[in-house]
């Protein structure tokens, strides 16, 4: 029998040949700390007796929620924090270096074909080259902390098959739209998402984690991707034989599977305020906004500031629009100042910020008021996310974004 992305990847870790529904325990390859859950996981692991962190070099702690500090309370996240790391020899830090989610592959943490667990939903975003990844909370954290392992249930997974070439005005994160439309927000749970198909090989990393990063918005335990050259290329690793192995097996067997054509995907946004109410951009035309935002570890890495760039270049945001930038990482930040893209937003009228999750967690910068609309590229629009539980939030790709931003209004991208 066939096994799928996720089945070999669980086989291989544990040396047992898993299926769907087994209780496996895995031996953790990499763990993501981030600034707003490291005091509770501090806690619980010293609650829990722990006198050592079972592998240091395997922790990542990473400040980034919480920067820059906008709340008297953030800076005891550092403290712990920096104490905890101190403490127990942990030399993989990063205070404010971007996100979590962006950072933990572009630094190199994570390979194809690893297990790694997350104190943010979001951790799915692994997937994107082609690793088990998944979000936990705190106590299973501090777990494995102390023990370097994790039980898990193996999922059942759900294929996605893509095939031919998405149009100009489409982005990847209209194509993960459309699915969580169409599963709706429950209809991955605990399930696995296997992306293949013509049009998701020609996808970059960029577009594929954007994808891996929204999977959990369908509810969600892990998104995969098979390794292929531009994973490679990414990673600065040569695929080895299992790694090139992560493809889904012709006789695997899946839940179902769900076909697409590429040409058939239209600019879409998610709905106030839940992420699988889906609209076509075309008959949303006409809304007045207040505010744009384009980042996050869904849509803050170069190529979304790229795409903004395009449409901006030349034209200027809509008076008493406000379009915040907020780049993933420091390493984006500069490549996007590089090649000029930062040039053109900020001569646009863009607010252009320091790298980190800002506005998408309701943070530093652009907090908005009753009654106001905002256009944001980021994963989820839940009352309150952004402000005040009147706000009202569209999700959208960066190029569907940066056309309402000029417009004044909810606009589809040329």
């Amino acid at each position: 029998m066939g096994q799928t992305i996720i089945e070999k990847i669980l086989s291989h870790n544990t040396g047992k040949n898993v299926k769907p529904g087994d209780i496996v325990t895995v031996n953790v390859d990499r763990v993501m700390l981030d600034d707003i859950m490291i005091p509770f996981i501090v806690d619980k692991f010293h609650e829990m007796g722990f006198a050592k962190v079972w592998d240091p070099d395997k922790v990542v702690l990473i400040y980034d929620h919480l920067v820059p500090a906008s709340q008297q309370d953030d800076t005891r996240h550092f403290r712990v924090g920096d104490a905890f790391v101190e403490r127990y020899s942990i030399k993989n830090i990063h205070r404010s270096d971007g996100i979590c989610h962006q950072l933990m592959t572009e630094a190199g943490y994570v390979k194809p074909g690893h297990v790694v667990f997350g104190t943010d939903s979001h951790t799915t975003t692994y997937g994107c080259v082609g690793a088990f990844s998944t979000g936990i909370g705190y106590t299973e954290m501090a777990s494995i902390l102390g023990t370097g392992t994790l039980w898990v249930k193996v999922p059942e997974t759900i294929k996605v098959v893509i095939d031919g070439e998405l149009p100009a005005n489409v982005m990847s994160k209209d194509v993960i739209l459309r699915l969580i439309g169409d599963l709706g927000a429950d209809g991955a749970t605990y399930r696995a998402l296997e992306f293949t198909g013509s049009a998701v090989k020609n996808m970059s990393i960029a577009s594929r984690t954007t994808m891996a990063n929204m999977a959990i918005e369908a509810g969600a335990k892990c998104a995969l991707f098979t390794p292929d050259e531009k994973t490679e290329e990414y990673c600065e690793i040569r695929l080895d034989d299992f790694q090139k192995s992560l493809v889904g097996d012709a006789d695997a067997v899946y839940l179902k599977e769900l076909h697409y054509k590429a040409e058939d995907f239209v600019p879409v946004m998610a709905c106030p305020s839940q992420v699988d109410k889906i609209r076509n951009v075309s008959e949303l035309e006409g809304t007045v906004i207040d505010q744009v935002f384009i980042g996050s570890c869904t849509n803050g890495r170069l190529e979304d500031l790229q795409a903004a760039a395009e449409v901006l270049k030349g034209k200027s945001v809509a008076p008493y629009v406000k379009l915040i930038v907020t780049p993933a990482s420091r390493k984006v930040y500069q490549e996007a100042a590089a090649c000029g893209a930062i040039k053109t937003l900020i001569e646009a009228g863009a607010i252009v910020t320091h790298p980190g999750c800002g506005l998408c967690c309701g943070r530093t910068g652009g907090i908005l008021s009753d009654g106001e609309r905002v256009v944001a590229t980021n994963n989820r629009n839940f009352l309150g996310r952004m402000g005040t539980s009147k706000v009202e939030i569209y999700l959208a790709s960066p190029r569907t974004a940066a056309a309402c931003a000029v417009a004044g209004k909810i606009v589809s991208p040329v």
